[in-house]
């Protein structure tokens, strides 16, 4: 079976790609470095010429409000609408646990409209939502810190690893479509203070981390709960205290 993986060669992207490999499927790595750009629409009808699935692991090179909102939008679309001319029977889409309640945020209105214009396209399609990466615990440190402190809303997170993300994505494009959102989260919830404290630890980073109620998650408020997964979500195996010490 080909699988175009678009952001095939990113964490994610190139994870899946390696993944359906070994399981003898012929993954396409697609990406502006490949040739393929779903923003303009270059390359997009070459490479999807016998495409039986389409996994979009893409991610907007800029956050900023109305970059991020025209990046999602156009290329969804330019991707749909290729897809379905090239007769492809099912869209695979790697979104994020909570986006429908981080609408305060540019980033998360912006896949709230990838989400939709996935949904009312009619194509097939599973929406995989993950939780925070492992990986990307340092870089939410970064983008809540003040000086030498970091401030952390009040809530909870159910990180996992990118390599069970993969899985689940995989899982998603082998199998029949969903026909709509799948939830995937890490084993353990945490307070979202502990996780960033774990992280920066990890990296012997000292910056103190401090729970503050005016915080925000990249713009958006959260309550206790909005970035963990729903009870039919599928939970992975991998701790994140066993993650950080094959780091080491």
């Amino acid at each position: 079976m080909k699988v175009v993986v678009i952001g095939g060669t990113g964490l994610i992207g190139s994870k899946v790609v390696a993944r359906l490999g070994e399981h003898g499927h012929e993954p396409v790595a697609a990406a502006p470095s490949t040739g393929v750009n779903t923003l303009t629409g270059e390359g997009l009808a070459d490479v999807l010429q016998g495409a039986s699935v389409v996994v979009d692991a893409s991610n907007s090179p800029s956050f900023e409000d109305e970059a991020v909102m025209e990046f999602f939008r156009n290329s969804t679309t330019n991707l749909l609408k290729a897809e379905t001319e090239a007769g492809v029977g099912h869209h695979v889409a790697l979104s994020v646990v909570g986006t429908d309640r981080l609408q305060g945020s540019g980033y998360f209105r912006a896949k709230q409209v990838q989400e939709e214009l996935i949904k009312a396209s009619g194509m097939p399609c599973s929406i995989v939502r993950a939780t925070q990466f492992f990986e990307f615990g340092k870089g939410l440190a970064d983008g809540m810190t003040e000086g030498d402190t970091v401030r952390v809303p009040d809530a909870k997170i159910q990180p996992m690893v990118s390599d069970d993300v993969a899985a689940a994505v995989s899982r998603a494009t082998i199998g029949a479509p969903a026909g709509g959102v799948v939830e995937v989260g890490g084993p353990e919830t945490f307070q979202l203070e502990e996780f960033i404290r774990m992280a920066l630890a990890a990296h012997d980073d000292p910056r103190t981390v401090v729970t503050d109620a005016q915080a925000t998650y990249w713009g958006a408020e959260l309550t206790e709960k909005t970035l963990l997964p729903g009870p039919d979500a599928h939970l992975a195996e991998t701790r994140f205290a066993d993650w950080l010490a094959q780091q080491k």
